[in-house]
């Protein structure tokens, strides 16, 4: 019998979604690229993004070279997947989620105001933990979306224990910051910050306001500490990891003194 198009068309949406994506693993299978989040080996990426990148996705989890970095940081770097640790996770991608739920030793809490994957609904800029309660905070491709970013910082800053990690990870792609408050609309906002839904073009400056929350701030270059060959093993893009932690004396800074430098950097911003 002859199936005609729109039989194929049919079928193909009635495939469930799981066998979609076995079909796509296979095509992809190779040993070309590794995806440190998964596991998987491949012969290509999927290509993603506005610019159509290539080899940007892993076709199995999902995630971009900025989650493949970070995962591989945390693993290696940090005592995430091996101590008894408490991580709050802000906008929880679904791969790490999954992956973090699973781990005994993690005492794990994902949050975002909006993504009903998260395990709590919650506004980063009024964040509902008492003070100093999180070894380790995990924020990626937030901030750039949060109208007071300070107030963010200084919320993650003051959940934190002393000596406790906060991993920043925000597209950077000029020396200064760029904000402008008068650009609501969508189209201006991704004019001006490169996406419909960012209220900023974040600069290398970046490190300055974490440090004026209280953080010791590291701007980690980890796809250089990596080298080439891991670069291109896991596809993996130049991004800065910025690691940043509370210091242990004094918890940082005083809340009040926190209170008038949040001011101060507020007015200093102002046009």
């Amino acid at each position: 019998m002859k199936i005609t198009g729109k039989l194929k068309s049919l079928a193909g949406r009635c495939i469930p979604g799981r066998v979609a994506a076995t079909v796509t693993i296979m095509k992809h299978y190779g040993h070309r690229f590794t995806c440190p989040c998964c596991q998987g080996t491949f012969r290509k990426l999927l290509t993603y993004g506005a610019n159509a990148r290539p080899n940007a996705k892993c076709p199995k989890c999902g995630s971009l070279a900025r989650h493949r970095l970070t995962w591989l940081f945390l693993k290696n770097e940090t005592g995430l997947f091996t101590d008894e640790t408490s991580l709050l996770h802000f906008a929880p991608e679904e791969f790490f989620q999954k992956q973090f739920r699973l781990m005994t030793s993690l005492n794990y809490v994902s949050a975002d105001l909006n993504a009903p994957s998260a395990m709590l609904k919650m506004d980063i800029t009024d964040i509902s933990f008492k003070d100093n309660v999180f070894d380790m905070i995990l924020c990626s491709h937030v901030l750039e979306h949060v109208h007071d970013d300070r107030k963010a910082m200084s919320e993650m800053f003051r959940v934190l224990k002393p000596g406790g990690l906060l991993i920043a990870v925000v597209p950077i792609k000029r020396e200064q910051t760029l904000e402008d408050t008068s650009a609501t609309s969508p189209e201006e906002r991704k004019r001006l910050f490169g996406q419909e839904d960012h209220v900023r073009r974040y600069g290398r400056d970046f490190a300055e306001r974490l440090q004026q929350a209280g953080f010791s701030v590291k701007v980690i270059d980890y796809v250089a500490e990596l080298g080439p060959e891991l670069k291109d093993k896991y596809a993996l893009e130049n991004i800065s990891i910025h690691c940043c932690t509370k210091p242990k004396s004094d918890c940082g800074v005083h809340a009040a003194e926190r209170s008038q430098r949040h001011e101060k950097a507020n007015r200093a911003s102002e046009p």
